[in-house]
């Protein structure tokens, strides 16, 4: 009887966990992306507001934009309760 030797080639390991890293990355931009323009049309609504006060802006222009961040921050909780929910599953899994 005759005994081949195993071959464990590292480098398909080092390839999926590059990819993986990569993925990840990818993830985290597109994260970072929305959550920085939820944070322009909040800071745009401020400043709407803000320049109403001083009589440069019209009220309709501050509603719209006030309501705009209001439908953006909504959308942003109900984003995280989804990952959290997601995140919570995963860690149920049993292996």
């Amino acid at each position: 009887m005759r005994i081949e030797a195993v071959n464990l080639n590292g480098s398909n390991l080092i390839r999926d966990n590059n990819n993986v890293k990569s993925k990840n990355d990818e993830f985290e931009n597109m994260l970072k992306n929305y959550l920085d323009k939820v944070n322009d049309v909040q800071i745009n609504a401020e400043n709407m507001t803000l320049n109403m006060l001083k009589q440069d802006a019209d009220i309709h222009e501050v509603m719209i934009a006030t309501e705009e961040a209001k439908l953006a921050l909504e959308l942003t909780v109900q984003l995280r309760n989804k990952m959290v929910d997601a995140y919570q599953e995963i860690l149920r899994i049993q292996i």
